[in-house]
């Protein structure tokens, strides 16, 4: 794809939608003991939810599509007030037709960032594609962009950054702060 293409289509991007595993953490699920059971640790980087917090504040929006369920996930999306939440969903692409549904915005000004062969379907179907850096070779591939951060290494930073440099958003973004 051609860098003016590539370009114009970050350019339309209304609404970010990510995987986890892989993506906002590095895709290793710890379980520790507590008490008679064991609780699943993930580890998410503050990089990619400042940066999900610098998208809101200029109007994109965000959603998580997983193919697990987990309730760290659900908290840290309430932390970050990512809108759109589908956890437990193998069949991500039936889940992107319902958020087109849902929202109005049409598939191709979105972006999905994703890791791993799951994704692919929805990759297919959205205006900007990405793969984290340490996604399986199917993904990184057939991405329209590869990070040059790993999954849970600030990847989901680095392609909010683009998308709002691209739409000339990000001095607005982080204006308060230039302050």
């Amino acid at each position: 794809m051609h860098q003016t293409e590539l370009e114009e289509r970050i350019r339309n991007i209304e609404l970010l939608l990510l995987d986890v595993d892989g993506v906002l953490t590095d895709g290793r699920i710890t379980f520790v003991p507590d008490g008679d059971k064991l609780v699943e640790l993930k580890f998410f980087h503050v990089q990619d939810g400042a940066g999900i917090a610098l998208a809101h504040r200029v109007g994109l929006r965000t959603g998580i599509i997983s193919g697990r369920s987990s309730p760290i996930v659900e908290q840290r999306a309430r932390e970050l007030s990512i809108g759109l939440v589908y956890l437990g969903k193998m069949n991500k692409l039936a889940v992107l037709d319902e958020i087109i549904e849902k929202t109005a915005i049409p598939a191709e000004r979105m972006c999905f960032v994703g890791d791993e062969v799951v994704d692919l379907p929805v990759m297919h179907r959205v205006g900007f594609s990405v793969a984290v850096a340490n996604a399986c070779r199917d993904v990184t591939s057939r991405a329209a962009y590869v990070t040059r951060a790993a999954g849970g290494e600030g990847a989901v930073r680095e392609v909010i950054e683009l998308i709002l440099r691209t739409q000339g958003k990000w001095d607005e973004a982080i204006e308060e702060f230039l302050r």
